[in-house]
This record gives structure tokens, C-alpha cells and sequence, in this order.
């Protein structure tokens, strides 16, 4: 291992992205951040960097804790970085929302009314049910 790597190779070995060239994209696009800095695709990368990754709806802030070039198993990957704890704390919270939160759209029957739901209806609006 080196004490340089550039950024795309070291966010497809650390896994967070299947490809160079959509970690590239991501790059390219803002959506990753060296220390508070957009960077482009060839900026290096050293041990003790602050990266900030945006994928989806999802924001994380990872501190480097080594350098690989060959991108291998997930455990492996996983000893490359350490996310910050704020990172983690806001995951868990957002994540939290969305299990509280209830779509609007799922409650919303389609289609029409079967046999028994339309029988079920008409004695409603007759007062008898």
C-alpha cells in the first residue's frame, strides 16, 4: 500500500460505489467531498482525510483509516474507513423517520370495489352496518 491513492479508485475499493466509473460520476457530479472541498476524480487521497459521500438519500462522513487500490472483500473494505459518529447518529435518525413516517399513497385502495367491499358499502350507506 501507498501513501497516495486517487479518490475514485479508493471509494470503489472501500466499496461504496460497484464501479471507478460511477464513483467517478459521483465525483464529477459534488456529491463527494474531501474535507469540505469538492474534489475531482484523480485528487489523492491520505490516511486521516474527512470524506463526505452523498448517495441517494443518504449522507455519510468517513475519516480514512487505510489505503487499497484492489478492491476486495466487504470486511476488508470496511477496515479501510471509519464513519464519524455525528454520520452515524444522523443515519439512525433519518432512518428512524422513515419507519414512523407512513406513505400517503399506500393507504389508497386501486381499482374498483369487489363484491363483498361494494355489499359492505351499500348497507353503510343505508345505516345498516
Amino acid at each position: 500500500m501507498s501513501d497516495e491513492i486517487r479518490i475514485d479508485k479508493w471509494l470503489w475499493a472501500a466499496r461504496f460505489y460497484k464501479t471507478r466509473a460511477l464513483a467517478q460520476t459521483a465525483i464529477e457530479n459534488g456529491r463527494v467531498t474531501i474535507d469540505g472541498q469538492r474534489v475531482k476524480p484523480a485528487r489523492v487521497v491520505r490516511i486521516g482525510d474527512t470524506i463526505g459521500l452523498r448517495a441517494g438519500d443518504q449522507d455519510r462522513s468517513v475519516l480514512v483509516r487505510a489505503l487499497s487500490a484492489v478492491r476486495g472483500p466487504a470486511p476488508v473494505a470496511q477496515a479501510l474507513y471509519e464513519e464519524t459518529a455525528e454520520s452515524v447518529a444522523r443515519r439512525e435518525r433519518i432512518a428512524a423517520e422513515r419507519r414512523l413516517h407512513v406513505e400517503p399513497a399506500r393507504a389508497i385502495a386501486h381499482g374498483r370495489p369487489t363484491k363483498h367491499e361494494r355489499r359492505e358499502l351499500e348497507r353503510f350507506r343505508k345505516g345498516e352496518g
